[in-house]
């Protein structure tokens, strides 16, 4: 009987993004597929430095020895490397005991389609279109920053951190507000505080982290090994409505901060999440020196397309 992700929380992460690759992309970028692909053959018994998504991955892999009985979750690396230049990635792989089995090597071709193949939870990679491709295609995914000096260290839960408007819930209200202004925004929320926030691209995700930890709850566990947290702009009287979305949802948060406009950066140095996720730039760039941060881009979003990347 053939092997089921249907009930795993399923990441897929590009090899850049689990690994320091940035010198290998700029022999890319500069020399060409030929040099990289020499480059990588010549090199690969070098093991490879830890990239922006290593901690996260290290931390969800480690659910899996908790129950013996029960596989919780699957990382799968996906690269646009062919076969030919991934032995290095394989043995880094290795040599850091990462329990990564599976892999999608596409040599260049689009990993989009793939991301369902897998049943793909969430998508992490430093390559803004294929980021972008992800998030159209209704797969939760972010393009990580380069990893703060903290990203590494040991912590005894897994702690993630959400945004909420345009990262949980859909971009709906934000709009609002971006094109009408504060007082508009804070309107529409007060009439519509009954009625739950439709959802966003992080809301699948969002459920299966709160369904793992609600399956320890239920085990007895006091501290679960997953803590969540929202991190949001938003402010009375606009808290009320994500209050109850979440509780029509069935989800609890561990730890709720309504901002109201105050710079998110020193509240996220003290959660200290594995991954912060938001959808501002503004935002991003503020916490990114002090937490592993991933941006959620808007679907449909604008981009620039570069030459496909390999790594």
């Amino acid at each position: 009987m053939p092997f089921s992700l249907d009930r795993l929380l399923v990441v897929g992460i590009s090899s850049r993004a689990l690994f320091d690759l940035e010198a290998e992309e700029t022999i890319f970028r500069t020399q060409g597929l030929e040099a990289y692909r020499k480059h990588q053959i010549d090199n690969e018994n070098e093991i490879l430095k830890l990239g922006g998504g290593f901690a996260l991955v290290r931390a969800l892999l480690k659910l899996n020895a908790l129950d013996p009985e029960q596989r919780l979750v699957e990382v799968v690396v996906m690269s646009r490397n062919s076969s030919e230049t991934s032995l290095r990635i394989f043995n880094s792989i290795k040599h850091y005991d990462l329990d990564i089995t599976r892999a999608v090597l596409s040599g260049g071709a689009s990993l989009t389609p793939y991301l369902r193949a897998f049943n793909v939870s969430l998508f992490l990679s430093l390559h803004e279109d294929d980021v972008q491709a992800a998030i159209d295609s209704g797969t939760a995914a972010a393009l990580l920053y380069q990893k703060p000096a903290s990203a590494f260290e040991e912590l005894d839960q897994i702690r993630i951190a959400f945004d909420g408007d345009a990262v949980i819930f859909s971009d709906e209200s934000e709009r609002i507000y971006q094109s009408q202004g504060i007082e508009a925004f804070e309107n529409h929320e007060r009439e519509n505080a009954l009625k739950p926030l439709p959802e966003g691209p992080f809301a699948r995700l969002l459920k299966a982290i709160s369904f793992i930890q609600h399956n320890f709850r239920q085990a007895g566990v006091q501290k679960p090994p997953i803590r969540t947290a929202l991190v949001t702009a938003r402010s009375s009287p606009a808290h009320e409505r994500v209050i109850r979305t979440l509780r029509a949802w069935d989800i609890i948060i561990d730890e709720t901060f309504f901002m109201g406009g105050v710079a998110k950066s020193d509240v996220l140095a003290a959660f200290k999440p594995h991954m912060f996720f938001d959808d501002q730039p503004a935002h991003c760039d503020r916490a990114s020196s002090l937490v592993q941060t991933g941006r959620v881009p808007l679907r449909g979003e604008v981009t620039t397309l570069k030459d496909l990347p390999m790594p």
